[in-house]
């Protein structure tokens, strides 16, 4: 089979078709608006005629090389490679495929081939071997045997399962994305194979199912929203440039910008509340669950693969408002990657996958953002290859070469060859996603996310079998990164780790049931409000959670004080009253199969055997080798210490119908810290420092310096100061008083005395309050800067009068001297 078209590359992908009018949106103006911006602008004029023929065939030929690559030299080894995946998995599913005139089934793990979890499966297999048969090199490839069997494939599965005469059962999505896009995905590629009255009825079935991306269609009066509306875009896309029907094609472009409903769910907008893009760089989808690296990341796929199909064709996309879009890379996405991994903070239910873990997850992103490259201006674009460079660089434990397929090599290997593009450093900086309850803290080395929950944002999402262990994620779980450890979650942490001891939480010690395994998903939301934070500088952060544990008495406040090279934890009002003991998880870090790095408490180093456990009364600091030091400020604490090996299987988390986890054993060593506060406690606290990448003689100098010192730590108010800085981190969680500082109701507080200017920033992590009044301890002569929302009285006692109202917890920040 020949391959007349060139390797996969930003220039071949934007590589003009014949023709270059934009056809007209089907209604209305093209695109929502931006929050605060221009209208975008008006569809253009009807075109005179239909496009020219081959702008069909021109965007076709450049879906078959999103799939396939194109062109390549299969002797590189970075090629070769991703081939030889390719093969190989082609080949079992080729071995397997029942192909006897009597088959009931296409392969009998799939069955019945009328479950619709069974058929769109069946669809992506039979779409890896039409990928196979139409890559150059494959060993499949051009195969005259395989190119029948697959039409005939096509043709079991829509005459047994998927036509335009069924109903929907079960998971509507098999049947309106999943089962689709893998059907239409062969059909591209067998374009030249299938008889016209096969694709004829193979357009009718996605037309059934998927007739266009703004209604849901088992449910018409549900708007699609988010990533769902991105995929569905893209299934209309193809439907349209395979029937070769202009209308179509323009209404999945228009899908984008929410055209039918004048923009109300367009993916070009910031949203705020429900699914979408925020502002503040939060990402939501089912309303309430914290997504941008499983959803977020098919919205960004979707409209990068739409943007590149399109580009240069009649129904290129044009709105404007794409910036919302650019804007997401950069203020949504490289907030979440660490040296390529996404953030499981931000995974939700997809944590539970086996096959998805941060590092595939990541690499999607990273091949969402190039693919985006090759069609934003090089002013945003530029950017980002050089992020994507560094993140590429850098991860050696799971090398993105080797997660991604030939059309990803290629792009990707333009861009590590261009010595025009610099690598990028990490970013460091602090992020409070205040619209999804979620924290970041990146420092060069470290990165540590905070995974919060409210009566907004669900503590978890479970459901189609998923995340079945997944009940304390939300309550407070701290995500440590470091460059020495790409694979601490990666590595069969989730099957392996207790879940009842995540790093970062207060738990109630009871017996969990697993979460829900029926259709649908589902999620909890606490009664709490308070959850979130304040930055100060971009540098410095505060955040906060009130505890209201489920299915149990046990109520706590805890906050976290952000420094440039410690994060300070604080706990304060812990009480419960069912007869069961509370702990608190400092730690919980994976040591992989086999490592014994070296634990250290109070300088005594510590048995590496399994199975080793100690309780030290009044520690003062420990430290674990390759991760960091822990400090015990307040005269210590009574620490728990433990070493064991864990052994899990995914299918303990994950029983899905196209997710299920392996039951084959997995078996990990942790090394855990943590804080027993008894049974039914009264008012219990606890106060440590983490210090990441610290040595164990920089955690013993720090334990014994004490540059951080905790003012306070009790139910009205959490404050910690850091004389070398400057710095004042509080939460007060009703009115009162901590150093001389005053705050009329619930606030996240960072204040910096820096010479003889005064930084502050305030927010109202509970989202419920109009007005916050903050009295200083010091005198205040001149407002140099303050935010429209502050006002100040300056004096010997000093006022900062703050607007919240509406604010949705955001920063407000004010520059004094």
């Amino acid at each position: 089979m020949e391959h007349p078209h060139s390797a996969l590359s930003r220039r071949t992908l934007l590589a003009a078709g014949a023709a270059s009018v934009v056809v007209p949106a089907v209604t209305g103006a093209a695109g929502a608006g931006t929050a605060g911006a221009a209208a975008p602008a008006s569809a253009p004029a009807p075109m005179d005629g239909a496009p020219a023929a081959d702008a069909y065939e021109s965007a076709l030929a450049r879906a078959e090389q999103l799939l396939t690559g194109g062109g390549f030299d299969a002797s590189d080894p970075d090629f070769a490679a991703a081939l030889a995946t390719l093969n190989a998995s082609a080949s079992d599913i080729w071995d397997r495929l029942d192909r006897s005139a009597g088959r009931t089934t296409l392969w009998p793990d799939y069955v019945p081939v009328t479950d619709p979890g069974m058929f769109s499966q069946s669809y992506t297999r039979l779409r890896t071997l039409a990928t196979a048969w139409a890559t150059s090199g494959a060993a499949l490839n051009g195969s005259d045997e395989v190119a029948d069997a697959l039409v005939s494939g096509l043709r079991f599965l829509h005459d047994t399962a998927y036509n335009k005469d069924r109903r929907e059962s079960g998971n509507w999505w098999f049947w309106e994305i999943g089962a689709p896009r893998a059907l239409l995905d062969c059909c591209v590629l067998l374009r030249a194979r299938i008889p016209a009255d096969d694709l004829a009825a193979h357009l009718a079935s996605a037309g059934k199912f998927a007739p266009d991306p703004d209604r849901r269609t088992n449910s018409p009066a549900l708007a699609e929203t988010g990533a769902n509306r991105a995929d569905k875009s893209v299934i209309v896309a193809l439907q349209g440039l395979l029937a070769r029907d202009t209308a179509k094609v323009a209404l999945a472009r228009d899908g984008l910008s929410d055209v039918r409903d004048e923009g109300r769910n367009s993916l070009f907008q910031y949203v705020t509340s429900g699914d979408g893009f925020y502002a503040d760089g939060s990402f939501v989808q089912h309303d309430t669950v914290a997504y941008t690296g499983s959803y977020g990341g098919v919205l960004l796929g979707g409209t990068a693969y739409l943007s590149a199909l399109l580009a240069g064709s009649p129904w290129a996309v044009t709105d404007p408002q794409i910036s919302v879009m650019y804007e997401a890379v950069t203020r949504t996405f490289s907030p979440v990657i660490f040296d390529g991994l996404m953030m499981d903070a931000v995974r939700g239910r997809a944590v539970s996958r086996e096959r998805t873990a941060d590092h595939t997850d990541g690499a999607a992103a990273v091949s969402a953002i190039l693919l985006l490259a090759g069609s934003a201006p090089d002013s945003v674009a530029d950017g980002w290859r050089a992020m994507v460079k560094g993140w590429i660089e850098r991860n050696r434990t799971d090398p993105y070469l080797g997660l991604v397929g030939i059309p990803q090599v290629a792009l990707a290997k333009e861009l590590l060859g261009d010595r025009g593009v610099v690598a990028a450093d990490r970013v460091s900086g602090h992020h409070v996603f205040a619209d999804m309850d979620r924290v970041v803290h990146r420092r060069p080395g470290w990165s540590l996310a905070l995974s919060l929950s409210s009566k907004r944002i669900a503590a978890y999402e479970a459901g189609n079998g998923e995340n079945l262990h997944g009940w304390y994620t939300g309550d407070g779980m701290t995500y440590l990164y470091t460059g020495d450890d790409l694979g601490q979650f990666g590595d069969g942490f989730w099957p392996t780790v207790d879940p009842y001891r995540l790093p970062g939480t207060t738990v109630d010690t009871r017996p969990r049931a697993d979460l829900t395994t029926g259709s649908g998903t589902g999620t909890y939301l606490p009664g709490n409000a308070v959850a979130g934070g304040a930055v100060l500088d971009g540098r410095y952060g505060a955040a906060a959670m009130e505890l209201a544990a489920q299915g149990s008495t046990l109520r706590a406040r805890k906050s976290w004080f952000f420094l440039d090279n410690a994060v300070i934890a604080l706990g304060a009002g812990i009480t419960a009253s069912d007869g069961r003991t509370i702990e608190t998880i400092v730690e919980n870090r994976s040591l992989h199969a086999s490592d014994d790095r070296r634990l250290t408490v109070d300088g005594e180093r510590q048995p590496s055997r399994q199975g080793w456990n100690r309780t030290f009364r009044g520690a003062r600091w420990a430290h674990l080798d390759g991760v960091g030091g822990y400090v015990f400020p307040s005269g210590g604490a009574s620490l728990h210490a433990l070493r064991a090996e864990r052994t899990g299987r995914w299918s303990d988390l994950d029983t899905g119908a196209d997710t299920a986890g392996s039951t084959t054993p997995v078996t990990r060593r942790y090394a855990t810290l943590w804080l027993d506060h008894g049974v039914s406690p009264a008012d219990a606290s606890y106060a440590y420092i983490l210090l990441p990448g610290a040595t164990a003689a920089a955690t013993a100098v720090q334990a014994h310096s004490r540059p951080v010192r905790v003012v306070a730590n009790t139910t009205t108010a959490q404050l910690a100061e850091v004389a070398r800085t400057g710095l004042t981190a509080a939460t007060f969680w009703e009115a009162g008083t901590a150093a001389g500082l005053t705050s009329s109701g619930p606030a996240s507080v960072l204040l910096r005395r820096h010479g003889s200017g005064i930084s502050v920033a305030v927010a109202d992590p509970g989202h419920e309050q109009r007005t916050l009044t903050l009295e200083l301890p010091f005198r205040v002569r001149e407002v140099v800067r303050a935010d429209d929302t502050v006002t100040v009285t300056t004096g010997r006692r000093p006022a900062l009068t703050i607007a919240v109202a509406g604010s949705r917890g955001h920063t407000h920040t004010a520059e004094l001297r």
